[in-house]
């Protein structure tokens, strides 16, 4: 397939991974899509054209990519539901709106993009834009794995990044090593950073500097210092609970199973968990229906049938809850399945 490279683009970092490059604003359209998500896209100029382009490189859950559109356009997807963004201008401007706020990104000051957030964005004639894709579920994997337990909320970051902080500068050098690494690799023919092993690590660091780098709202939480080890029983009434979190459990059988009483198993997992033994298993049962719902056919699976299955009979306080925890409806997340 022969890409046209717009001139700007010839000699720009990652440019050998081109996904796209096109004039035709429906083409771009399709093409960003198929990286990111449904979205409309306008010309805001109807006499000007676009010279779009994206170049993408992916490591497992991530990708680091560069990209432009050439002109005046508008951006509108609503809501990011299967991953967070992070845009870094080369030069230009952008405009991100979410509600209230108003995020306005230039060299200085990237954006950061999530989930639960719709939003809106303009992208200015002459921008030109790294950009890092993360995947939700491997964030929110990776942010738990730090904390030591579930997250009762999807992480919430700030939208801003300033890029002439400390953190900032951090993570732009990060960035900047990556693009760096991807094109000597690919000019050399080199295969390293394809290894398995070599790219779960550079997935890893770009987790870890994403959650250590921008302020978010499990920010605290993870600065904190490590919590004294849980008692022995915590433990037990945790594997416990993961291995018949499908079958009818009361506190007493958690209490019975880790040999203590209801008092201090509660106090046990408020102390180490910062939640309830119950709070606990339902956390797991949710968990267990998103996994069922992400791995069924929407043809032949119901919500309902699912949720029932794992002891959710308020279909009500169910879908709230699972909306709180993974940010979408549980049958949103079915038809993605």
């Amino acid at each position: 397939m022969n890409v046209h490279i717009p001139q700007l683009a010839k000699t720009a970092p990652l440019s050998r991974y081109t996904v796209f490059s096109t004039q035709d604003v429906d083409e771009a359209r399709c093409e960003g899509t198929n990286v990111f998500c449904e979205h409309r896209l306008r010309v805001l100029d109807a006499r000007a054209r676009i010279d779009a382009y994206m170049c993408l490189r992916r490591f497992r859950g991530v990708g680091v990519g560069r990209m432009s559109y050439g002109g005046n356009v508008s951006i509108e997807p609503g809501s990011l539901d299967s991953f967070l963004l992070v845009q870094m201008p080369l030069s230009g401007h952008e405009m991100i709106r979410s509600g209230d706020i108003v995020v306005h990104s230039n060299r200085d000051t990237a954006s950061v993009i999530g989930h639960q957030r719709p939003f809106s964005m303009s992208h200015h004639a002459g921008t030109e834009k790294l950009f890092v894709r993360v995947d939700r579920e491997v964030l929110d994997r990776h942010c738990q794995q730090h904390l030591g337990h579930s997250m009762r909320k999807p992480i919430d970051f700030r939208m801003d990044m300033p890029l002439d902080t400390v953190a900032g500068q951090r993570w732009m050098r990060m960035v900047n090593w990556l693009v760096c690494e991807a094109d000597a690799a690919g000019a050399e023919g080199q295969t390293t950073m394809g290894a398995p092993l070599i790219e779960a690590q550079i997935e890893q660091l770009v987790l870890t500097m994403l959650l250590t780098c921008q302020p978010h709202s499990y920010t605290e939480a993870l600065c904190a210092e490590a919590p004294a080890i849980a008692p022995s029983f915590v433990k037990r009434v945790e594997r416990f609970i993961e291995e018949h979190a499908h079958e009818a459990i009361t506190v007493v059988d958690l209490a019975e199973h880790a040999g203590v009483s209801c008092r201090s198993l509660f106090a046990g997992f408020r102390r180490f968990r910062d939640t309830s033994p119950m709070q606990y298993l339902k956390d797991v049962r949710l968990q267990r229906v998103h996994d069922e719902l992400r791995a069924s056919d929407p043809f032949s699976v119901r919500v309902t049938t699912v949720a029932l299955n794992w002891g959710f009979s308020h279909l009500g306080h169910f879908a709230a809850d699972y909306k709180r925890r993974f940010g979408e409806s549980p049958s949103d997340t079915l038809a993605r399945g």
